[in-house]
């Protein structure tokens, strides 16, 4: 019955690891358009990933709002973004840098490491976990934003 509930318990993770999102502040581009230097873009979407991650872990998502895609800021409306990631049933704990590859001039994929406690149904307590999440960052007018959902668009899984 326990071993159930703990591969329940990685269903729901993972689920919810694979949902979450968030993104940037800084007006400053990163780089000129066009430009291929994918050793500079690694670093500077790898900080901002982990920087919007720290905003998710502080429960500041309406900060992390600020990292998204000026096309999904578009779709939604940073209130909704922040009351979406407040309710979910997992609580980020920390985050860490795992890989980056830059292998077009203005996309880069990031995976992330996410520890996270999660609240079990039936277990009474919270259990932690680990989970590794893949994002897509795009650059736009020069600045790196990060893309939720964006299977559909990279053809990456």
């Amino acid at each position: 019955m326990i071993q159930v509930s703990v591969r329940r318990l990685a269903a729901l993770i993972v689920t919810t690891l694979l949902a979450a999102g968030c993104a940037s502040q800084s007006s400053k581009p990163d780089a000129a358009p066009g430009k291929s230097n994918s050793g500079a873009a690694e670093k500077i979407v790898n900080k901002r990933s982990i920087e919007r991650w720290e905003f998710l872990i502080a429960h500041k998502a309406d900060k992390a709002y600020d990292y998204l895609s000026p096309g999904f800021k578009a779709t939604k409306k940073r209130e909704d973004y922040a009351k979406e990631m407040r309710d979910r049933p997992v609580e980020w704990q920390k985050v860490l840098p795992y890989s980056q590859v830059c292998d077009k001039p203005d996309v880069c994929v990031v995976n992330i490491q996410v520890d996270v406690n999660v609240k079990m149904p039936g277990v009474g307590q919270k259990v932690s976990s680990v989970g590794y999440v893949t994002e897509t960052w795009i650059r736009s007018h020069g600045q790196w934003y990060f893309l939720p959902d964006s299977k559909k668009v990279t053809g990456r899984k």
